[in-house]
């Protein structure tokens, strides 16, 4: 799954104004100054774990300082709550951390009775702990067919979750995936939102609000806030309705979008998906979706 980036670069420049000195993050972190120094110098990374105490001590978000594209497997929760993968048989009550590291690596699922011990430690639901469990699955079998890592669209769409997204922060997550490819990323959440108050012509949200809507803190958002944010991304307003069903097609439709990125995005029009293929009003939506990512393709000149 996507881990998050660390900017050495941005780190230092945070951290110089606000006027924290490196000892005062060493401190903070258990490290050394040294090790702090050698982060900003480029020398070698802070683990993933220390990245949460890392944002704390220079009084910033994580998802600000250190943003991830994509959305967490079980690995990138654990690592997120700060916690060492050791650690986790505390959590769950075992003498080795044997059943987290498997679930990791996409070998064996997670027992029922270990999930609601390490949601609430990773401070998420346990929904949203399974549903990452399907991306350290998804993440094995890819590893294993040979497609882990594979570039273009093939590769793109082995990352996304099992199943279309259910919550409005995976929704948000992924259409962010497909509007904005490449290795860029997608705009940051001050300029998503400045995206949305300019199309609606009015203050809507702010980037900490549109983060919280894309990382699941806040899980509903005004209509006319979602209205905005559709055309914005190129996207069906239905999209972000709570009907799974609407949300099932236009997955469905940026698979097959994906699907075609490394030939002509046109083949996807008018083309049906599994053996039945989708209904009239299912392709209406995804061909839909389909020029608007045309249009996106051809004004990037890509």
């Amino acid at each position: 799954m996507p881990a998050r980036h660390v900017d050495r670069h941005r780190a230092r420049a945070v951290r110089r104004a606000a006027d924290i000195l490196q000892s005062e993050v060493a401190a903070e972190l258990g490290v050394s100054v040294s090790a702090v120094a050698n982060w900003e110098a480029g020398h070698s990374s802070p683990d993933p774990e220390k990245l949460p105490a890392y944002a704390a001590a220079l009084r910033v978000d994580l998802d600000d300082l250190f943003p991830r594209a994509g959305l967490p497997d079980l690995a990138d929760l654990r690592c997120d709550a700060g916690i060492y993968q050791f650690a986790t048989a505390e959590v769950i009550g075992t003498k080795s951390a044997g059943p987290v590291a498997g679930a990791e690596r996409g070998e064996r699922r997670l027992k029922d009775k270990y999930v609601p011990a390490l949601a609430e430690r990773y401070g998420v639901s346990e929904t949203e702990l399974r549903r990452a469990e399907d991306r350290s699955m998804a993440a094995a079998e890819a590893r294993k067919n040979g497609t882990a890592g594979e570039s273009g669209s093939q590769g793109a769409a082995a990352a996304d979750p099992i199943g279309p997204p259910g919550s409005l922060a995976e929704k948000i997550t992924l259409i962010l995936q497909r509007s904005y490819p490449g290795p860029q990323g997608p705009p940051s959440d001050a300029e998503m939102a400045a995206e949305v108050n300019a199309y609606a012509g009015a203050t809507l949200i702010t980037g900490t609000d549109f983060g919280d809507l894309r990382t699941g803190v806040t899980d509903t958002a005004a209509p006319v806030v979602l209205d905005a944010l559709a055309a914005v991304v190129g996207v069906s307003r239905m999209y972000f309705d709570a009907d799974e069903a609407v949300a099932a097609t236009v997955y469905e439709g940026l698979q097959l979008l994906a699907a075609a990125r490394q030939g002509a995005v046109g083949r996807v029009r008018a083309r049906g998906l599994g053996e039945r293929g989708l209904s009239p009003t299912a392709m209406a939506l995804v061909n839909e979706l389909v020029a608007e990512m045309a249009e996106k393709e051809v004004g990037t000149g890509k």
